[in-house]
């Protein structure tokens, strides 16, 4: 907004002489944004607060606009460019709020729908405004014009819900199985831009077609990556929408209009106390009504469409058109601002009480679930064993094969890329117990760590490496667990070798367990960098179980455990004892050692090294 006051024509430097193409550019914006937030906005979610939405909001713009008209008046406006005052200043922002609200983790929270549910109101209300206020003169003409509006807006909204609900979400599942990320964003970008254009051409907001679009795929599964993939480019649009409304504000009409611009301001607050009033009228207590003031004050940015339609058919006087747009870039500045401050006033008396001030929120609560990114074989076989364990977990994969067989198999599944943080929210990661990322890419792995850290820095992440190159950049991000499937295999291939040339048992698992602990060396940090969950898994590292076969003439055999005291004068424990096919587990003291038995035993390394010397009866070792 900055950059735009500096580019703009009313002030010294450069300036951008064909501000009209910006306008289009920033519409672009509006629109992208508008779609992705109704793409992260179910409808289902604005049930419950539908009698504040419609009659609350119907209620607000009535009297805001009358209590304009009023203000317009007492300035010496006529009773028409009265009206128009008031008119404007009725809208709020849906852009800016829904786009605070969205970045604060706000927007699904009781207080966020209400903000939501109302916006919503206050943009289809633009309808019958940009059809009734030009033709106050001739109000009859005005009605059959709503008429038409109406039915065209009616028309629009079901043909938009058919096919968010039914046409566009098979569409995106088409392009989904050609695996082209490109071509999957190109059909959600048409998806939004097209259903509003569609609401252009039947005389409706360009960006209020969009948002209806992303509600209507918002219960689609393909709503989370579609979301992810076009935040990129709505963010460089919206930037183009904030340039443009600071090119519109004039300096000079804080001077020219000075009166006017406190006067609109004024009643902007007036708005706000208005708001917090119906929110509490409708019974919504607490922390609601403030935030539903703090954040709904400002001029929206439909109130620039209505705006410039008066200022087309002469009832909205220049100083008037530039005074509001002066106000509209001031309270849009401070919303973020507004919002924050909500936020703080809420937090006040829990802290005064003791307690952790954190805003109220409708996400699923704590479910120590699994997150299992791919629903591929190393996938498919982990959802196996957890179900058979009866524990939930949620299924990520970016292929709607695979997510078509996940949900085939009953398993609970959201499709898209477990690198994007939309689709990690909903697979619920910021509340998981453990992340487990089976998917073998190199570059998407790191980055979906950093991801789910920022979500939830002290969950547990489990690893499919691509190599040991890895390991090392896993270590450094914090990941719990990193497995080479490779490695592991290898790993088993030399045990099996090692035991076909007839080598010790326990001389196998030594030197299997010494190569695991040589590529995995990265991944095992010093004890004092650990968590305690780090510490237990080096723990068990260090206590690793060793199978010894006694040897004919050792000391051992034909002795109880308890005549032996290995504990005592080694300090390894006899966990098992596997004797032909028989395996007796826990042995006590009473159990007898013969030659050819293979023990089972746990200690440190110096530990299992002075049962091997007392096994074999080395007095000197």
């Amino acid at each position: 907004m900055a950059a735009g006051i500096v580019v703009g024509p009313y002030t010294p430097g450069p300036t951008v002489v064909r501000r009209e193409d910006i306008d289009l550019l920033a519409d672009i914006g509006v629109a992208l944004l508008l779609f992705a937030i109704g793409l992260d906005l179910p409808l289902h979610l604005l049930a419950p607060v539908r009698r504040v939405a419609v009659w609350g909001t119907t209620l607000q713009i009535v009297l805001i606009t009358a209590l304009g008209g009023l203000a317009g008046r007492l300035l010496g406006l006529n009773g028409a460019a009265a009206l128009w005052l008031g008119a404007l200043t009725a809208l709020s922002s849906t852009a800016v709020v829904l786009k605070t609200l969205q970045e604060r983790g706000l927007s699904t929270t009781l207080a966020g729908r209400v903000m939501v549910g109302m916006l919503l109101v206050q943009d289809l209300a633009v309808i019958p405004l940009m059809v009734l206020l030009p033709s106050l003169e001739h109000l009859d003409q005005g009605l059959r014009a709503l008429g038409v509006a109406g039915l065209r807006a009616g028309m629009l909204v079901a043909a938009t819900v058919w096919l968010g609900t039914r046409v566009l979400p098979r569409v995106l599942e088409q392009v989904a199985r050609w695996g082209s990320r490109e071509l999957f964003l190109i059909a959600t970008v048409a998806s939004g831009l097209g259903i509003g254009y569609g609401a252009h051409l039947v005389g409706l907001p360009f960006a209020f077609g969009a948002f209806l679009a992303g509600m209507a795929l918002s219960e689609s599964e393909y709503s989370r990556q579609a979301l992810h993939d076009i935040a990129p480019l709505r963010d460089v649009f919206v930037m183009l929408f904030f340039a443009s409304v600071g090119m519109l504000l004039d300096p000079a009409a804080l001077w020219r209009a000075g009166g006017l611009v406190m006067a609109l301001l004024a009643l902007l607050a007036a708005k706000g106390v208005l708001v917090a009033l119906l929110v509490r009228a409708f019974g919504y207590g607490e922390n609601i009504p403030l935030a539903a003031g703090l954040s709904l004050f400002q001029v929206g940015e439909f109130s620039f469409l209505l705006a410039r339609a008066g200022a087309e058919v002469g009832q909205v006087a220049p100083d008037t058109y530039a005074a509001m747009l002066t106000v509209a870039a001031i309270t849009m500045s401070l919303t973020p601002l507004a919002i924050n401050l909500a936020e703080r006033l809420q937090a006040r008396p829990k802290r005064a009480q003791g307690e952790t001030a954190s805003p109220p929120t409708s996400r699923p609560q704590h479910r120590s679930h699994v997150v299992i990114a791919g629903y591929g074989r190393v996938g498919r076989f982990i959802c196996e064993v957890l179900q058979q364990l009866d524990h939930p977990f949620v299924v990520i994969d970016l292929d709607p094969m695979a997510v078509a067989a996940a949900r085939q198999a009953g398993y609970e599944t959201v499709y898209g890329d477990a690198a994007a943080p939309a689709v990690l929210e909903a697979a619920g990661a910021g509340e998981a117990r453990l992340v487990i990322l089976t998917i073998p890419d190199p570059v998407a792995v790191p980055v979906a760590v950093e991801r789910v850290r920022k979500l939830k820095p002290d969950v547990h992440v489990v690893v499919r490496a691509t190599g040991l190159h890895q390991l090392e950049e896993l270590s450094r991000l914090g990941v719990y667990e990193a497995v080479l499937p490779e490695l592991e295999a290898a790993l088993e291939l030399v045990r099996q070798v090692l035991a076909h040339l007839d080598i010790e048992p326990g001389d196998i698992q030594r030197f299997v367990d010494r190569l695991r602990r040589d590529h995995y060396a990265p991944l095992l940090r010093p004890a004092g960098d650990k968590t305690i969950s780090e510490l237990l898994r080096y723990t068990s590292r260090l206590l690793e179980v060793e199978w010894y076969q006694i040897p004919q003439g050792s000391p051992l055999a034909d002795r109880s455990i308890g005549e032996t005291k290995v504990r005592e004068q080694t300090g390894a424990f006899v966990v098992a004892v596997v004797r032909g096919e028989e395996v007796i587990p826990n042995p006590g003291p009473d159990v007898v050692l013969h030659p050819g038995d293979t023990l089972g035993l746990i200690g440190t390394l110096s530990q299992r090294k002075a049962f091997r010397a007392l096994a074999r009866g080395d007095k000197n070792a």
